[in-house]
């Protein structure tokens, strides 16, 4: 427990137990009961030491935190009162001032307990639900007046049975509905839909103990903050992963479908590949190690088992039994591809060119896109030269981009999540001579300072940071730092307000990401809830009372430090106000801007509404009403860009997506589950690259519209109005520069 690893992100024997009488679990459906591994108690042990002592902010581990637990476990299990009933809930508050003690011994019945009932209930759920298709969907009158309730958060528990039949026969018939409005038949609705629910009541059967005891785990640890996590030693290997964007294995994004492991697509140049002999579509029925290791039976697997046997180390063969995709019913083939390093370039930093023009004259921004900060620690660790990260990847884009004669570089952070602390330093350090990055304070209120000691600049050029609500943590220190140095204009949407520091630690089993300090700009204000707040902003696409740390449950709050001695090499403060100015009159008849803005504040409006009607003919209604507002929408944006305006958004899927032909599609409101919310427990991806948790969005077989392929984009409008902007201020600077130099010599 002494070895703490250095790793910052600025976005885990048995012993005594408490006597305490377990809950009768699992009689009704013979679903069998799940318990902890002898080796969670230890580390069960460690993880409540290293909270105590090691969290930012101490917290007494007593009765009130226990309650607080048992909420936060009851929610994390079933946010919508789907399943447990009252009298699950009575059964359970024995539990409630208990589970501090229980945690203190590593005794993990309670939650073993509670979660063996809720797994009972989920597997008798969907088998009624199964049992309501197979009688057939005449049972439906869509005639009558009917709502199903939405946010059922706040929602008391049901007192029977029977309610929740009454809740699931809803949603059973929303489903149903949305199927039949586009215009599928019923034997084809009951079929997909049986589907659906067969394949959620499969992997709720696949849950095991550890998805259960790093479920808990969490509802523990988020009593304390948001970001403190325990990381199975599955998840670990997956996070490592994703933060090194690289992985020893074939490069093969797989599926779940049905019974069978499918392939999605191949990682371009990985090893699966170059060998040209596995193909997108092709299912995986099994897998054996080296040349002659056993074949083992991977059909009705999890997934996420499936990858943990088709990984391995570089130079080691994988044997794979597939059933070609391409020659349809085809007897299954065994095929050999050896391991290697697959590098996710997909998430690496990227650079394009955008052509603008300005006075009548062609001007080049660059751009440079960076969707997390990332850093293989291990081959740098190794002495590897070569290894991967954000900052090296950047500077050879900033140099790309300057043989290209660009005018300006516009620096991308959009749905930056954050990563390595230590890169957001490294970063932000290609653009200042010398000098403070960011402050750090200690849970002893130690303040650390983290500087920039290379004179060297990469770029000392016109710069840009484009940020929105989804950019957090990592990418708030670095946005923070170029506007607190007036290096650059900071443009787009109140950022996340991710302020807090977590440090990996490891454990006897996975490890804890755990919360250790809070950063601050070098101004001396938190980033923590408040976020970046942009120099010129954009329309947003996310609502910020919806998403970002201001709305997760119990964040640190904001504060402030005093500021660090900082020089400023740039100033461009001054001009904020006209390049505001300037920006307001061009998007003011800007038909893109315009068009979202009036798409969000409609979206906004429509996610207000916390039910949904099951009568067909006012489905239909809101939906000839919403597919009215986007083609109007639509073709008001079109005759302003001087294109033909459509007659349906049908006419849409002939071009590109958007967000009309997206939204109008939907027969429910947006970002609304009508089929019940997906288990906390199940697998948690349902896509996987031979190995990380990223999931690649694939349209499934019972989506209710699948979305055309797009062929060629149309120009990113925030990018061009951020080219724009950075045009500005070089006519700006060259402006202040030309009225000095006259001063001057006046």
């Amino acid at each position: 427990m002494k070895n703490l690893s250095k790793l910052l992100l600025a976005g885990s024997i048995t012993c005594a137990v408490i006597a305490m009488p377990s809950l009768a679990t699992v009689k009704e459906t013979g679903t069998e009961a799940l318990a902890p591994l002898p080796i969670h108690a230890t580390t069960t042990q460690n993880i409540v030491d290293a909270l105590s002592s090691r969290h930012y902010v101490p917290a007494a581990l007593n009765d009130e935190l226990s309650s607080r637990i048992f909420d936060a476990y009851i929610g994390d299990l079933d946010p919508s009162r789907s399943y447990f009933l009252q009298r699950d809930i009575d059964e359970f508050e024995q539990y409630r001032y208990k589970m501090d003690d229980a945690l203190k011994r590593g005794n993990l019945s309670p939650a073993f307990d509670i979660f063996n009932r809720y797994h009972e209930r989920v597997t008798t759920r969907f088998e009624k639900v199964l049992a309501i298709l197979d009688e057939g969907l005449e049972r439906f009158d869509f005639t009558i007046p009917e709502d199903l309730l939405i946010d059922r958060e706040k929602t008391p528990w049901a007192q029977t049975e029977k309610q929740l039949d009454d809740l699931w026969r809803k949603r059973v018939k929303d489903a149903v509905l949305n199927l039949k409005l586009t215009d599928k038949k019923p034997e084809k609705i009951q079929e997909l839909l049986h589907k659906r629910f067969s394949n959620r009541l499969t992997r709720s059967r696949q849950t095991n103990n550890e998805d259960v005891y790093q479920l808990y785990m969490n509802s523990f640890t988020k009593t304390y903050d948001p970001h403190t996590q325990y990381f199975s030693p599955r998840t670990s290997e997956n996070f490592n992963i994703n933060m090194s964007l690289s992985l020893e294995g074939i490069g093969a994004v797989l599926q779940l479908e049905d019974e069978y492991t499918k392939v999605v697509s191949l990682v371009t140049a990985g090893p699966a590949d170059k060998a040209g002999i596995l193909k997108p579509n092709d299912k995986i029925v099994g897998v054996g190690q080296g040349t002659d290791g056993e074949m083992v039976d991977v059909i009705g697997w999890r997934l996420d088992e499936v990858v943990q046997l088709i990984r391995g180390r570089t130079d080691t063969v994988v044997r794979l039994d597939i059933i070609p995709a391409s020659e349809g019913d085809a007897d299954p083939r065994i095929i050999s591809i050896v391991r290697s390093k697959v590098e996710l370039e997909e998430q690496s930093a990227q650079s394009e060119v955008i052509e603008l023009e300005q006075f009548g004259a062609p001007r080049k921004i660059g751009v440079v896109s960076i969707p997390t900060f990332y850093i293989d620690f291990q081959a740098l660790q190794k002495g590897d030269r070569n290894y991967k990260s954000t900052t090296r990847d950047v500077k050879k884009l900033i140099r790309d981009l300057l043989a290209q004669d660009v005018d300006g570089i516009v620096i991308d952070l959009r749905n930056n999540g954050g990563g390595s602390l230590q890169e957001a330093k490294l970063l932000t350090g290609l653009f200042i001579d010398r000098g403070p990055t960011v402050q750090i304070r200690s849970k002893s209120n130690r303040v650390d300072i983290l500087d920039d000691r290379d004179i060297s600049i990469i770029y000392d050029g016109p710069l840009a940071v484009l940020v929105n609500r989804l950019s957090a943590s990592a990418s708030e220190i670095f946005a923070g730092a170029i506007q607190d140095y007036e290096r650059g204009i900071i443009i787009g949407s109140q950022t996340f307000g991710k302020g807090t520091v977590q440090s990996l630690l490891p454990l006897n089993r996975g490890q804890l990401k755990l919360t250790q300090a809070k950063f601050y700009r070098i101004s001396g204000e938190s980033t923590q809830e408040k976020g970046i707040i942009p120099d010129i902003k954009y329309p947003s696409s996310y609502d910020p009372e919806s998403i970002g740390e201001s709305t997760l449950d119990g964040p640190l709050p904001w504060d402030k430090i005093t500021a660090t001695n900082y020089r400023r090499k740039h100033s461009i403060n001054h001009l904020v106000a006209e390049l505001r100015s300037l920006h307001d009159e061009r998007v003011s008849d800007n038909p893109e801007f315009n068009y979202l803005t009036e798409a969000f504040a409609y979206r906004k409006t429509r996610n207000e509404d916390d039910t949904i009607s099951l009568n067909e003919e006012q489905r239909l209604q809101e939906k000839s009403d919403r597919e009215n507002f986007w083609l109007a929408l639509e073709n008001k944006k079109r005759v302003a860009l001087g294109q033909e305006p459509i007659a349906s958004l049908d006419e849409l899927d002939e071009e590109e997506p958007t967000i009309a032909s997206n939204d109008a599609s939907a027969a429910s409101p947006a970002s609304v589950p009508t089929t019940g919310e997906s288990e906390t427990a199940e697998p948690a991806s349902n896509s996987e690259i031979a190995g990380s948790n990223s999931a690649i969005p694939v349209a499934g077989a019972d989506d209710a519209r699948e979305e055309p392929e797009e062929e060629e984009s149309s120009p990113d409008p925030y990018l061009v109005e951020s080219g724009h902007i950075l045009l500005d201020l070089i006519s700006l600077e060259e402006r202040t520069a030309a009225g000095l130099k006259q001063s001057r010599d006046t």
